[in-house]
């Protein structure tokens, strides 16, 4: 999880899915020098007016963001670091297929794990003022169109497909995240989380020191040291039972 200012409707291209913006909605520093330019000294209106504006956004933007949770499944948003995702990706290193972060912040993760060439690269987050900054990181990457950024809860993404997840989240989640991973992941699935581990499983993989440690696990081996044998995910039985 790593993870805006301007709300509306978010306009999609043929290529793209998610959560894009035009770039031209990106240019956020020319009201700030048309209103600066000229002015040598005092505070002026403009700083008052950027505050204001600031304040309603914020309380605009909370219907559609974390309110709308309970409060203990709520993530605070902190961003991960450049050594943190440089490890959370060594730890999937000649991995391939689809990528998910769940809380993907800023979209940070998400970018770096499309330049690995993770297919498709997908961040779910539901905080709108992230997304918007997750669409303008991609932009100025050169990746706009090309990753995925979705508003939804991440306890209700669907994530039967998943290959690879990447988490960043408070360990009070883990328990209800450990049991929805177990439930939906196939079976070839590796999940790497930085910061806090999950302690009822057992690591594959382990990479950094201190704040920047994280862990790697594999689906088929937690499920086979926690049902003592490794198979296919709730989700994938019912798929095949109802086919």
């Amino acid at each position: 999880m790593t993870g805006h200012y301007v709300m509306g409707p978010v306009p999609d291209t043929p290529d793209s899915c998610g959560q894009c913006m035009d770039p031209d909605d990106f240019d956020l520093g020319r009201p700030a020098a048309s209103a600066l330019h000229g002015r040598k000294k005092g505070w002026g209106l403009w700083p008052v007016v950027a505050g204001a504006g600031l304040a309603f956004c914020v309380m605009r933007a909370r219907p559609f963001g974390l309110r709308r949770l309970p409060f203990r499944l709520q993530v605070p948003f902190v961003p991960s670091s450049a050594k943190q995702v440089e490890n959370m990706m060594s730890l999937l290193e000649g991995r391939s297929g689809k990528l998910v972060d769940l809380g993907s912040g800023d979209g940070r993760i998400v970018l770096e794990a499309y330049r690995r060439g993770f297919r498709p690269a997908v961040g779910y987050e539901l905080n709108p003022w992230l997304l918007y900054l997750s669409s303008i990181r991609a932009w100025r990457a050169g990746c706009y169109g090309k990753v995925c950024f979705h508003q939804e809860d991440l306890w209700k993404a669907d994530l039967s497909d998943c290959r690879n997840v990447t988490v960043f989240l408070a360990p009070g989640l883990a328990p209800l995240l450990e049991r929805k991973l177990l439930a939906e992941l196939p079976d070839d699935a590796c999940v790497v989380v930085a910061r806090f581990p999950f302690l009822r499983w057992t690591p594959t993989g382990v990479t950094g020191d201190g704040l920047e440690r994280v862990w790697a696990y594999n689906i088929r081996a937690v499920r086979q040291a926690q049902w003592g044998v490794a198979g296919e995910s709730p989700a994938e039985e019912a798929k095949h039972a109802a086919g």
